[in-house]
C-alpha cells in the first residue's frame, strides 16, 4: 500500500515493492547531511499528496548494500521507480525538481488536473515552507548563472580573494553575525561563537555581484560559505558536523587559530600524518593511527574494501584513485582530503598535481601527455581554434569533412597550449596543423584527409 513514508533495511525489501510496479520514490539520506533532513521533510509531505506511490527512505551509509545497487555517491539522492525499473534520478536539495519528478512518475493526485503537492503550499508547514522556497531560491539562481555567467573578471577574483583573506576566519553569509537574514546562516554564526573564534563577516546580499561571483569562485552554490586561511571548509551542513565531531576545532589548532581556550596546544612541527599532540587521544591509540597513517604514501580509511566498498562514498574515493593510477584520502604528509574535496580536486587535475608534487606519481612528461590527448577519442583532431569556431581555413576544412561523413570526433584546440602545439609536431613527425588521428595513429593534415574525403575513403578509414 503506498501513500506512507517508511524505512527500508535490505535491499530484498526494497526489490519486492519495485518489482511490484507501482510507482517507488527513494530518499537516500545521512543523519549528518542537513540538507538531507530540510528535503525529508518535503519528502514526507509528497508521501500524503502521492498515496498510490510507495515513499521508502533509506540511510545511504547504513545500508551500503541499496546505495551500491542504486550507484549513490552523495547525499540527498533520489531514485524514481515506476513498472519495475529506474525512471529518473536526482541528486541534491532541489526542491521544485523532487516535487516535479515525483508528480512525473506517481501522476497527478487528482486526474486532468497539473500536480500541485500540498507540501510546496499551506499543508507544508510554515518551517517547512521557508526551507523549501530558500533551498529552491538558491538551486534556481546557481542553475541560470552556470547557464549564462560569463567568467569571472580579473577585478572580481581579486576582490573575492581580498575579502576571503581579509580575515583569518570569514564567513560569508546573509545578513550580519547579529542578525541573520536566514536559518542556516544563523546556525553557523552559533557555531561560531560555540568554538569561541573571532571571525570576520560578509553580507551576501548586500552586494549581488560577490553573492553570484563566490558561486562560481568556489564552486559552491548555496551559502553560508566559511573560509579558512582563505580555504572554503564549506557550508553550513558541513560546518556542523566538523564542528560535533571536533574537527572543527582541530582546523582552527591547525592553522593557528585563536580558539580562547584556557590553553593554547600548537602541533609540533614534527607531527605526522595529520595527528595533533594536544588531541585527548591515548598514547597507545595516537601511536597506532599515526603508523596507520603513515604505512602508505597514500592511505584510504575507508568502509569496506577497494574491491569491495560498504558505501558510495567510499567506492567514489576508490575509483578516483584508481583512475590516478594508484593502488591505494587521505592522510598524506601531514594532509586530509574529503570526499568533496577529492571528486572536486579530481575533476580540477588538483589531485593529481599534488601527487606529482608529493612525489606519489612520476611527473608527467610531454610524451605521456601527448599519448593521453591523442587517445581521449578514437577520431582526434589537433586543430586551430575549435570546430565552431575554425582558426585557419585547413582546421575549417578537416572539419567540414568529418561532419559531411557523420564521424563524431575529439578535438584539441592547440593555439591554448604552446607545450601541445610545438611538442606534437616533434611527437608526430608532422610540421603542420590539423593533425587527424584515429585510434592513437596518424592519418595526416588537410591534404591527406581531403584527398580521402573525395576518393570516398575517409569514413572507412575511420570505422576500421
Amino acid at each position: 500500500m503506498g501513500g506512507s513514508m517508511r524505512d527500508v533495511k535490505s535491499k530484498k525489501e526494497v526489490d519486492e515493492v519495485v518489482r511490484g510496479g507501482s510507482p517507488v520514490v527513494l530518499h537516500f539520506w545521512a543523519s549528518w547531511c542537513e540538507a538531507s533532513k530540510h528535503m525529508d521533510q518535503l519528502f514526507s509531505h509528497l508521501s500524503t499528496d502521492f498515496p498510490l506511490a510507495h515513499f521508502l527512505r533509506v540511510e545511504a551509509e547504513e545500508q551500503p548494500e541499496i546505495s551500491e545497487a542504486y550507484s549513490v555517491s552523495a547525499v540527498p539522492y533520489f531514485v524514481f521507480c515506476k513498472d519495475g525499473k529506474t525512471f529518473d534520478t536526482l541528486e541534491g536539495a532541489d526542491p521544485s525538481s523532487l516535487a516535479n519528478k515525483v508528480a512525473k512518475v506517481a501522476g497527478s493526485p487528482n486526474p486532468g488536473e497539473a500536480a500541485a503537492p500540498a507540501s510546496l503550499g499551506m499543508a507544508a508547514g510554515s518551517a517547512v515552507l521557508e526551507t523549501v522556497k530558500e533551498l529552491a531560491k538558491e538551486n534556481d539562481s546557481s542553475k541560470v548563472k552556470s547557464q549564462v555567467q560569463p567568467g569571472l573578471s580579473g577585478p572580481l577574483k581579486k576582490r573575492l580573494q581580498q575579502l576571503m583573506d581579509s580575515h583569518p576566519v570569514m564567513l560569508f553569509m546573509k545578513g550580519s553575525p547579529e542578525e541573520p537574514k536566514c536559518g542556516f546562516s544563523r546556525k553557523v554564526v552559533d557555531v561560531l561563537k560555540k568554538e569561541k573564534v573571532k571571525f570576520g563577516s560578509f553580507d551576501i546580499l548586500s552586494d549581488l555581484e560577490v553573492r553570484d561571483g563566490l558561486k562560481k569562485f568556489s564552486n559552491w552554490p548555496t551559502y553560508p560559505q566559511l573560509y579558512c586561511k582563505g580555504e572554503l571548509l564549506g557550508g553550513c551542513d558541513i560546518v556542523i558536523a566538523m564542528h560535533e565531531s571536533g574537527e572543527l576545532q582541530q582546523v582552527f589548532k591547525d592553522h593557528g587559530i585563536d580558539t580562547n581556550d584556557e590553553a593554547k596546544v600548537t602541533e609540533p612541527e614534527n607531527a605526522k600524518g595529520g595527528i595533533s599532540k594536544s588531541t585527548d587521544l591515548s598514547t597507545t591509540l595516537s601511536s597506532r593511527l599515526e603508523s596507520l597513517i603513515n604505512s602508505s604514501p597514500v592511505m584510504l580509511f575507508m568502509k569496506g574494501k577497494p574491491d569491495e566498498p560498504k558505501c558510495g562514498f567510499s567506492r567514489k574515493v576508490v575509483e578516483i584513485l584508481q583512475q590516478e593510477n594508484l593502488s591505494s584520502t587521505i592522510y598524506q604528509g601531514g594532509a586530509y582530503w574529503g570526499i568533496r574535496h577529492c571528486v572536486g580536486d579530481a575533476k580540477s587535475g588538483e589531485l593529481k598535481k599534488i601527487l606529482h608534487e608529493k612525489g606519489i606519481l612520476p611527473k608527467e612528461t610531454i610524451q605521456d601527455r601527448l599519448k593521453k590527448l591523442i587517445a581521449s577519442s578514437p577520431v582526434m583532431l589537433f586543430m586551430k581554434g575549435t570546430p565552431d569556431a575554425p582558426r585557419c581555413g585547413f582546421s575549417s576544412k578537416v572539419v567540414n569533412a568529418l561532419r559531411e561523413e557523420g564521424v563524431n570526433f575529439g578535438y584539441f584546440d592547440i593555439l591554448t597550449d604552446d607545450e601541445v602545439r610545438q611538442g606534437l609536431k616533434a611527437f608526430s613527425n608532422w610540421p603542420t596543423y590539423p593533425q587527424l588521428y584515429y585510434k592513437s595513429e596518424m592519418i595526416g593534415g588537410c591534404d591527406i584527409v581531403m584527398e580521402l574525403r573525395n576518393n570516398g575513403e575517409l569514413k572507412s578509414t575511420l570505422s576500421e
